[in-house]
């Protein structure tokens, strides 16, 4: 799913226009980038939380060169489910039989 098909979701199920939506969630995703900027994390009951995580510092090699260079320590965004939406997402999908 896009965020276009979102927005269309959300016009369809409200019956707000597509551009207020579109600004909406524009709005939204912005203050999320925006909290997590300022290491803030965003917490939504019943979803999940944007989270900021701190990767350590680490050593990669590069197998072109066969050197060996740093990785420093950053942050990084991830998103955390709640337990509730995991349950509901488990019982629905169901495994694919290869």
């Amino acid at each position: 799913m896009t965020k276009a098909d979102i927005v269309n979701k959300i016009s369809k199920t409200t019956r707000v226009e597509k551009i207020t939506v579109q600004k909406t969630v524009d709005a939204f995703m912005e203050s999320v980038k925006s909290s997590l900027e300022k290491n803030e994390n965003v917490y939504l009951r019943g979803f999940g939380s944007f989270i900021v995580k701190k990767r350590a510092q680490k050593t990669a090699r590069d197998i072109s060169r066969n050197t060996s260079l740093v990785i420093p320590a950053h942050f990084i965004p991830a998103f955390k489910p709640a337990k509730d939406f995991v349950s509901q997402v488990k019982k629905a999908v169901k495994p694919v039989k290869k």
